[in-house]
């Protein structure tokens, strides 16, 4: 087995590959990089950290780690109405950590890059004492004025959310246990897929947004809070994968609704715009589905058969 090269070893041969030819990166070989928006164009910037045992577990192959600390940035930009032009990447490895799992990282990274069309600009890699961790920061350019902020919701507007919810939160739970289940919900724990076509089709239409990584209720929440405005949620809308409702049967909605990692996008839309919304879906072949509405007030409120659920936890908390 090759022993790990050092710092600057690894980023030439592992890393610097990942620039894509982009001329900002400067080939990785200076201390920053130089990111020259086009005309008419703002540039986006989302941040997120990833730590061992806390946002995928330690056997989880080291390619899905590497992309899904990509795309939970990439969706960030993608909640936004963003376009994805680069990325940075701080990665904090443990001394014991092979060069066989490095490599493997990069291949993830090489993958998604590809994918999405986006290189690596810059970053550090560092080692630690403590579980790995890494950093990634998105950097994505929207037309002048055009993003789509959490604070624009109104009384009155429609609530949708793309895709299904609750799948990464089973994922995770299967993965826990070590319990066979369907693939596809530790798939979707693992490799979550950035809705960049949805958020640019959302700009002009979507009066507020952002993505589903804590869950839906307390993310809903931080809408309802900076706009001033109450959201209702109807459990019987959620859009709910049939592996979920076979694994969590009468309890599927309520679950679905507080589980964190769907990495799903959840906006409001004026209720006259509902149809060009529907269309703009479609045209990106993304499912959406309306489950609620604004109304004057605060907080958010999930009903279940007509009534308030009383939520003994509303989404995943850090702290």
């Amino acid at each position: 087995m090759r022993a790990r090269p050092g710092e600057f070893e690894l980023i030439a041969e592992l890393f610097a590959p990942l620039t894509r030819g982009a001329p900002g990166a400067l080939g990785l070989q200076d201390d920053a990089a130089l990111i020259r928006p086009r005309a008419g164009q703002e540039l986006v910037v989302t941040t997120d950290g990833l730590v061992e045992g806390v946002h995928f577990l330690a056997e989880d192959p080291p390619d899905s780690v590497a992309r899904k600390a990509l795309r939970v940035n990439l969706s960030d930009l993608a909640a936004k109405g963003a376009e994805p032009i680069g990325y940075f990447l701080t990665l904090m490895l443990p001394q014991d950590r092979s060069f066989a799992w490095i490599k493997g990282f990069a291949r993830g990274l090489a993958r998604d890059g590809e994918r999405f069309e986006v290189p690596i600009l810059g970053g550090d890699t560092t080692s630690t004492s403590g579980p790995l961790a890494l950093s990634l920061t998105a950097v994505g350019t929207v037309p002048r004025g055009r993003m789509i902020h959490r604070s624009g919701a109104r009384p009155g507007d429609l609530v949708f959310v793309s895709g299904t919810i609750g799948d990464a939160g089973a994922g995770l739970e299967l993965a826990q246990a070590a319990k066979t289940g369907p693939a596809d919900l530790i798939a979707r724990y693992r490799v979550p897929e950035p809705r960049l076509g949805l958020g640019r089709a959302l700009r002009g239409l979507a009066s507020a947004g952002l993505d589903v990584s804590d869950g839906l209720i307390a993310d809903l929440g931080h809408i309802a809070e900076v706009s001033g405005v109450s959201i209702v949620v109807e459990a019987k809308l959620l859009p709910l994968a049939p592996a979920v409702r076979r694994l969590w049967r009468e309890e599927a909605a309520v679950r679905a609704a507080v589980c964190g990692d769907d990495y799903e996008l959840a906006f409001t839309v004026p209720a006259a715009r509902r149809a060009r919304v529907i269309a703009a879906a479609k045209a990106v072949h993304t499912p959406i589905t309306e489950i609620g509405r604004v109304e004057a007030g605060a907080g958010v409120r999930l009903l279940v058969q007509g009534r308030p659920e009383k939520l003994t936890k509303r989404g995943w908390r850090h702290f």
